[in-house]
């Protein structure tokens, strides 16, 4: 009985844009022990240990309410301060966990890029993956608070909508990794972009509605945050949860179309760059 043998032929140059799907899945199993060994290395040799997924969400949900609810007096369209505002955060931190790791591919992973060949794109890919585990807890702590606050009397208001959640969570993996495979791309010849994210970061944060609800937006500049597509991710995840709010949907198609736009982007670059990053780390 005969065994049949794969072939396999590496060379250097390759389509304008092949993204070599069937290597991706011939390597599922390099993708899993990667999520893996992130899952279990990230909150190794530390105090709280993973904890951390829950403290940090607690902390910043805890501050928000103390300044920009007691203090700025900032409205959350009738839901309870805490959920809004850990809402907001859990969808917007996993957005820039994926950008951020992404971002940085190259230069995290140089030594082993050069050394051994593997597709490169299972590296990100593993990264949104395992900030997916990440994400499953935190949501975890959301209904938890969601179910304290039912016992407390606040009536929930479930609707079709709820099914619209995992789509929402898809779209911001989409964003984060597009823009950070670009990011990682031009940081190669441009190291001085990866100081100037976390900035930008923290200025989009600002004008995604994270703080504040979109209505609460002036009128004058909410044609800019709606443009945003993050923003019709956070408002489209807190109408799926709390039936307030907008579900706006030409600005979540508008949202979707974006995000398979920079994710194409992300990949063409990201490919592009895999070919000769070596000479540049």
């Amino acid at each position: 009985m005969k065994k049949s043998v794969e072939n396999w032929t590496i060379q250097s140059k390759q389509p304008l844009f092949e993204l070599g799907l069937k290597d991706l899945f011939n390597y599922r199993y390099l993708i899993y022990s990667m999520v893996r060994r992130d899952i279990t290395a990230l909150y190794k040799q530390t105090i709280l240990g993973p904890m951390w997924l829950l403290v940090q969400p607690v902390t910043t949900t805890f501050l928000f309410t103390f300044v920009f609810g007691s203090i700025a007096g900032l409205p959350s369209d009738g839901v309870p301060r805490p959920l809004f505002y850990l809402s907001g955060i859990i969808t917007w931190n996993y957005f820039t966990e994926c950008l951020n790791r992404t971002s940085t591919v190259f230069k995290d992973n140089a030594v082993l890029f050069g050394k051994v060949y593997f597709p490169r794109l299972t590296v990100p890919i593993s990264i949104v993956i395992s900030l997916l585990a990440r994400l499953s807890i935190q949501l975890v702590l959301l209904c938890v608070y969601i179910f304290i606050y039912y016992l407390h009397g606040y009536h929930l208001h479930f609707f079709g909508a709820i099914l619209l959640i995992p789509v929402v969570i898809l779209l911001a993996a989409l964003q984060g990794m597009g823009i950070g495979l670009t990011i990682s791309a031009l940081t190669i010849k441009y190291r001085d972009l990866s100081i100037l994210l976390g900035f930008a970061l923290q200025l989009l944060m600002y004008a995604t509605p994270i703080i504040y609800p979109l209505s609460a937006a002036p009128d004058h500049i909410k044609w800019l945050i709606s443009s945003n597509p993050m923003t019709a991710v956070i408002e489209t995840f807190r109408f799926a949860l709390f039936g307030t709010g907008n579900l706006d949907w030409p600005m979540f198609l508008q949202s979707a179309l974006t995000s398979v736009l920079l994710l194409i982007t992300g990949l063409f670059a990201f490919q592009r760059a895999e070919k000769n990053f070596i000479d540049h780390i």
